[in-house]
């Protein structure tokens, strides 16, 4: 499928629209072979890739946000210096 209209308006160089075209015809692969199999190997796929690398993704998301807020100061509630103790 060549990329055309918006992208080729837009002036991107040719490199950059064949790589695109690439990734493009690749995924439509992917997309074909993953809605041809079955229920089953669709749920152990699932279970096996999408699952862990949204868990890792989660992880590191989560750290980069630690990072950010350590590096502005954020202090949470419960660590404020006047919060109030349990009664």
């Amino acid at each position: 499928m060549p990329l055309t209209g918006e992208c080729l308006k837009a002036g991107y160089p040719a490199a950059v629209l064949e790589v695109l075209s690439g990734v493009l015809q690749w995924w439509d692969g992917v997309e074909l072979w993953l809605t041809q199999l079955g229920l089953a190997p669709q749920v152990a796929l699932l279970m096996l890739v999408v699952l862990p690398v949204c868990w890792w993704a989660a992880r590191v998301l989560d750290r980069a946000v630690g990072l950010i807020f350590a590096r502005l100061g954020h202090r949470y509630a419960g660590d404020a210096e006047d919060a109030q103790e349990p009664r």
